[in-house]
């Protein structure tokens, strides 16, 4: 099958086309089209200039996506769409240019869960990873651990109960005035910094259950940089450091130990935190330690972790596989739409 995949969740306009089979998933073209200059201006993502955004972009990336992949839409086997969860004006972009399509082109349309597509990102190529799998999604607005025991079947047994990781780093790098997006730019100081230098908390680490919080330990950095600094003097590749060490601690502990008891045979990664690599490197290591010999480990490619359309035409393969088809004049956008 031929998948062209759309992805508008939030502030990344992206467009791909998939060429999918049993033993493979090949990426044809994978197109996106950044917003972070735009909205780095005001310190995080505004949905109104979004959407604004989206509707600029969306053409141009579909008409580059064909190209590259020298596909006529004649060709396709189906569209398939982000419909949630993300920012509802941002999800509209996405899904309405897909109805168009699909009603121009005739072809059928599948709805994806853009979280779903994250976990999906890792069957990107001809890997065979062995069910089931347990996979950590981390990103801006979600942290999850699902269980998934085949295509189509997954369960989730772990999630944040305020802040997320990926909007922890946001905020903490908001404190300290580094600029935006955190992530990147925690990253790059901490490897100036000692990850031992600050005595951070390890939120909900060794407590029952499979959930996380991370708001906690923000607010931690907070007042240290409030209480001990003042906001002078900020030793601030240190802080850097010392925080992103707390983070990956709590999410590889947590995940080892879900793996472990819920008899896991691979550990899955993704999300757009899954591209920092101390994260990767660290629960990579402690995966490959569990039990006698080890359990594999698989994540995306660093270009597959973030927003992107190649995940969600990856998904739309295996929901085309299972006939999940959406009906054009029933489908929307579904912001809240969770993953269950």
């Amino acid at each position: 099958m031929i998948i062209l995949g759309i992805e508008t969740s939030c502030d990344e306009t992206a467009v791909a086309v998939l060429h999918g089979t049993k033993r493979k998933r090949t990426l044809l073209s994978h197109v996106i089209a950044s917003q972070i200059a735009t909205h780095r201006q005001y310190g995080g993502v505004v949905p109104e200039v979004a959407a604004r955004e989206h509707i600029l972009n969306i053409i141009p990336c579909l008409d580059r996506a064909l190209k590259q992949a020298h596909i006529a839409p004649q060709a396709l086997s189906a569209i398939a769409v982000t419909a949630g969860p993300g920012l509802v004006t941002s999800l509209r972009v996405g899904v309405q240019t897909a109805k168009t399509l699909s009603l121009a082109w005739e072809k059928r349309l599948v709805a994806v869960n853009h979280i779903e597509g994250h976990l999906y990102a890792n069957w990107h190529d001809s890997t065979v990873i062995k069910f089931p799998a347990l996979c950590l999604i981390v990103s801006g607005g979600h942290t999850e651990l699902v269980l998934v025991t085949q295509h189509g079947n997954h369960t989730l047994i772990g999630r944040t109960r305020d802040d997320a990781a990926g909007e922890a780093f946001d905020k903490v790098a908001k404190i300290l005035n580094i600029g935006y997006p955190g992530g990147p730019k925690i990253q790059q100081l901490a490897r100036k910094g000692n990850p031992a230098a600050f005595d951070l908390p390890r939120p909900m680490l060794n407590r029952q259950g499979y959930d996380f919080s991370f708001s906690g330990l923000k607010t931690a950095v907070l007042y240290l940089i409030k209480n001990a600094y003042r906001g002078k003097n900020i030793p601030t590749n240190d802080v850097c450091a010392s925080f992103q060490q707390a983070v990956i601690d709590v999410l590889v502990g947590k995940t080892v130990r879900a793996a472990m008891e819920v008899g896991a045979r691979s550990v899955l990664l993704a999300g757009g935190v899954a591209a920092n690599a101390p994260l990767r490197e660290q629960l990579r290591s402690a995966v490959g330690n569990i039990g006698a010999s080890g359990l594999p480990f698989h994540t995306p490619p660093i270009e597959l972790c973030t927003d992107n359309a190649g995940m969600i035409a990856i998904t739309g393969y295996y929901r085309a596989l299972r006939k999940r088809y959406s009906a054009w004049n029933t489908l929307d956008a579904y912001p809240n739409w969770e993953l269950v």
